[in-house]
């Protein structure tokens, strides 16, 4: 039999095996494709009704000399002509100061979590639904410290509410998609990945914040600020914070949304946040974390900590960084006691610091 005869049989079998059931194993189809719809249009519809704009009033008021340059009321002459640089200095002037930022609603009868930034020292706070209701917000609780704010409107009906999911859950790589109103544009949506989930804000400058922070390369612009940041599921994993401007421009900071969480529930709760302090100021050094200084009759210094001292431990963990050391800290919260390892001129030593309210130090 010629050669080509023989491949010919073998050769009709190709489709069946190819087409035919392995026994004992259920074939897999792939699902079919029904819509040409991205998994950042599903996201965005999950939460985008509850993201809302936020429009902020203040109202600034500058120093006497009603916005006159101070070197015209030195002026002899010019006091003389205008009958006296006193009359003038007396009266103060004041302009209203008009802002924009976003928010996310996580509570159904209307309470939105926002950046602090956004509405402190507000007089009007106007909130914009995307179906385009306005409605008057209130400040329910600002926290400076984490730069998250609750705002409240009165609704007729339960708002829609974002799906808020769990930031330590949050891998290097992972979609990120930013929800906000940049530069006025309402309903802007901005797609990216996230770049790393532990940047902690006194290493990007910003000493007066204690937020360890998710960076993402999805564009976040001015008046983004207090708007979400979904994963790919249209989960809430972060509040958007800022946005880093020359060298590096480009990079996207957000609040994890698992302390954002906690601080809302505090600031609903009672108004304020609950920060712990122990008196410490802490730097970093090849060999470790020394304490710079302690504060005068504060937990530290009543504990026995020196300045000079280098830190080991705490609770029995090692401590790489001052950021770590506050991590511990936070986590522990007020009133808990901590147990520091530390060494002091070649001796280790074992402290119990317990941390007080922020305010009691600093009041």
């Amino acid at each position: 039999m010629p050669a080509s005869s023989r491949l010919l049989p073998l050769l009709g079998l190709v489709p069946a095996l190819l087409v035919a059931p392995v026994s004992g194993v259920e074939a897999r189809v792939p699902p079919p494709i029904t819509s040409r719809q991205s998994f950042v249009a599903e996201a965005v519809r999950q939460a985008g009704p509850a993201v809302v704009r936020i429009d902020t009033e203040r109202t600034i008021t500058s120093a006497g000399g009603g916005g006159i340059p101070p070197m015209f009321l030195r002026d002899p002459l010019f006091r003389q002509f205008f009958g006296g640089g006193a009359q003038l200095q007396q009266a103060p002037s004041k302009r209203t100061e008009r802002g924009q930022g976003t928010g996310v609603i996580f509570q159904e009868e209307g309470l939105i979590l926002t950046n602090a930034h956004v509405v402190e020292g507000t007089t009007r706070v106007t909130v914009r639904l995307v179906d385009g209701r306005t409605m008057e917000g209130s400040v329910v609780g600002t926290d400076p410290v984490t730069d998250l704010a609750v705002v409240r409107v009165a609704a007729a009906e339960p708002l829609p509410v974002a799906t808020l999911g769990d930031s330590d859950n949050v891998q290097v790589g992972d979609w990120a998609i930013a929800v906000g109103n940049p530069f006025g544009l309402d309903n802007t949506v901005t797609l990216g990945i996230i770049s790393s989930t532990n940047r902690n804000a006194s290493k990007l400058g910003i000493t007066d914040k204690r937020l360890d922070l998710i960076q993402t390369d999805a564009a976040i612009n001015p008046g983004n600020s207090g708007g979400p940041l979904l994963n790919a599921s249209g989960e809430v994993v972060g509040i958007n914070a800022l946005v880093r401007t020359g060298p590096g421009a480009g990079l996207g900071f957000s609040i994890p949304i698992n302390r954002a969480r906690t601080i809302a529930d505090q600031l609903v709760s009672s108004g304020r946040a609950s920060h712990a302090m122990v008196g410490l100021a802490l730097v970093q050094e090849p060999d470790g974390v020394r304490v710079r200084s302690v504060m005068p009759n504060g937990p530290a210094a009543k504990a026995g900590m020196k300045a000079g001292d280098l830190v080991l431990k705490v609770s029995g963990e090692s401590v790489q960084d001052p950021a770590q050391f506050l991590a511990k800290m936070e986590a522990s919260g007020v009133g808990q006691p901590l147990q520091v390892s530390l060494k002091r001129e070649g001796r280790e030593l074992q402290l119990t610091l317990t941390p007080v309210e922020m305010e009691s130090l600093q009041g």
